[in-house]
Parts: C-alpha cells; sequence; structure tokens
C-alpha cells in the first residue's frame, strides 16, 4: 500500500509540473500587454521598459519559467502585477470563502443526493423513481448562473429572505451552497440511484429481508456500504472542483472566493496571479484524488490486498 500511495504522489507532481508548463505558455501567447495595462496608455517608453526590466518580463520564456519554478518550490507563487501584493497571501485570504461554500454545498449534496437515490432504488421502476430521475435528469440541464440569478430573484428579491449577495456571513452562505448543492445531487442521485439497484438484487439482501431485517438496515448498513465506492469517488471529484472554485456561481453571488479572483486576474492579464491560482487549483485536485484512492482501501479491505498481490 506505501508503494501505491507513493506512486500516486509521484504522479501528482509530474501532473503539477506539466500544468505550470502549460499555464506559463499559454498565458504568454495572450494578446496583450500587461507593463502596458499596468501603466495605460499614456505612459511612456521608457516607463513601460523599465517596469518589464523591473518585473522580469523582458527575459527569455525559459529563464522566466525557471525563475518561477524555483520560487514556487521555495513557496513563493509571485508578486500580483495588480495589487503589488504576494500571490499566496491573496489566495490565502480567498481560499477560507471558498472552502465554506464548498463544504456546505457537499453537505447539502450529499443529504439530497443520497437520500434521493436510495428512494428511487427502493421504488425502482414506479411513480418515485421515475419522479426523481426526471428531477436529476432536469437539475442536471440546468445552467448554474440561471438557477442562482432565480434563487436570487425568489428568495432575495420577492421574499427578502437572503441578502442578494457580497457577503461573507451564514445567511449570505444559503443560496450559493443551495445552488451548488442541488445541482451536484443530481448527479449523486443518479450514481446511488444505479448502484443501489445493482446491490438490492444480490442474494445476501434478499436474506437479510427474508429474516425479518429492519428495511432501513438493509437498505444503509448492507446495501449502501457495498456501493460506497463510486460515491465517494464521485464526492471527491465534486469537492476538489468545489474547493478549486465555483467560478460561475461566485461570481453571480460575488462570493470572494478563489474563482472570482482567478477571473479577476485574467481579465487584469495578471500572470503570476494566473498562473498562482490555476496551480493551486491543480494541487487541489491531485491532494484530494489521493486521499480519495487511500479511502478506498478503508472503505474496501480487498483494494489494499490486491495492491500488495500484485505489487502497485
Amino acid at each position: 500500500m506505501k508503494q501505491y500511495i507513493l506512486k500516486r504522489i509521484f504522479s501528482g507532481i509530474i501532473v503539477l509540473f506539466g500544468l505550470s508548463v502549460f499555464t506559463f505558455m499559454l498565458i504568454h501567447l495572450i494578446p496583450g500587454d500587461p507593463v502596458r495595462i499596468m501603466l495605460g496608455q499614456r505612459a511612456t517608453v521608457e516607463q513601460v521598459e523599465q517596469l518589464r526590466e523591473q518585473l522580469g518580463l523582458n527575459k527569455p520564456l525559459m529563464s522566466q519559467y525557471l525563475t518561477y519554478a524555483s520560487g514556487v518550490l521555495q513557496g513563493d507563487l509571485g508578486t500580483s502585477l495588480k495589487t503589488g501584493r504576494p500571490v499566496s497571501t491573496e489566495i490565502a485570504e480567498r481560499f477560507p470563502s471558498t472552502v465554506k461554500v464548498a463544504v456546505a454545498s457537499m453537505v447539502v449534496a450529499v443529504i439530497v443526493g443520497v437520500i434521493l437515490g436510495v428512494l428511487a432504488a427502493k421504488y425502482k421502476d414506479t411513480w418515485v423513481d421515475v419522479s426523481i430521475m426526471t428531477m436529476a435528469t432536469l437539475g442536471m440541464s440546468l445552467p448554474a448562473f440561471w438557477l442562482g440569478l432565480l434563487a436570487i430573484l425568489v428568495f432575495s428579491v420577492k421574499l427578502g429572505w437572503f441578502p442578494i449577495a457580497g457577503g461573507t456571513g451564514l445567511r449570505d452562505l444559503v443560496l450559493p451552497a443551495a445552488t451548488l448543492g442541488v445541482l451536484l445531487s443530481t448527479v449523486l442521485s443518479r450514481l446511488t440511484r444505479a448502484g443501489m439497484v445493482e446491490v438490492l438484487s444480490n442474494d445476501y439482501i434478499r436474506t437479510a429481508r427474508s429474516k425479518g431485517m429492519n428495511e432501513r438496515i438493509v437498505l444503509f448498513r448492507h446495501a449502501f456500504r457495498n456501493m460506497m465506492i463510486p460515491v465517494v469517488t464521485i464526492i471527491g471529484l465534486q469537492l476538489a472542483s468545489l474547493l478549486g472554485g465555483a467560478v460561475i456561481v461566485e461570481q453571480v453571488f460575488s462570493w470572494p472566493g478563489v474563482g472570482s479572483l482567478a477571473i479577476q486576474a485574467i481579465s487584469s492579464r495578471d500572470f503570476p496571479m494566473i498562473q498562482g491560482t490555476v496551480l493551486f487549483l491543480g494541487a487541489i485536485y491531485v491532494v484530494v484524488n489521493i486521499l480519495v484512492d487511500i479511502l478506498y482501501a478503508v472503505l474496501d479491505p480487498r483494494i489494499d490486498h490486491t495492491v500488495k498481490r500484485e505489487g502497485v
């Protein structure tokens, strides 16, 4: 198992290296001069060249990348061209807000998605199943920005229950978390339903029911536990995506997270901030995926035995 984890960590490092190179090259191909954007169109050529030299943007791309990579290895993501503050500081200030909305959204998604999925499987091919799956399919087709704007219109403008946008308090969290949670629950409900239908057809489930075991124990202790791996996988990937910043919802609700920070950096051609946020989001994906792989072995010991036998 130790070799398995080390292999996953090594693969993650390779992914992050490739991501840093790709991002660095891509943003330098975008038209426009960030120095000219910073100084404005009235800046003289001498001022532009002086600032470009000061920021190291007049050096060859390879030299710029090596300087950047060396700083990253020392924990330095660079300095924002727009604010003049360290990129790591800007991300650290925004990340708690992203964690807050991500965790709240996942709680909503897991509770709603799992319960609806189990109910749909229990009442397979009945009106309950058809209704839940129809709502799930409809929910998957709804754009996040549309649902967010609808939530603002109904619950903020019409009913006045929640603030429209811009805050970071508990009441401000409800609408963005509910919007993301409902959208994510559609995927979880369909996956849970498919897994439960397959597990409920096994002989040990019929045996448990024939012994008069409580239906809730059959559903959640025996059936749901044995199909948790695909559910844990999708939860891990969705959580990684949310921690990376739900850009659209953050923009709709003016939520000060990492996603909105990345959008602002792109619009202002803030190279260090773009590179820093993308690398940070990539690192989150890698770490969460490694944790999910480890959780596999906890949920299903057979995976650990298979890894040891195959020498992965």
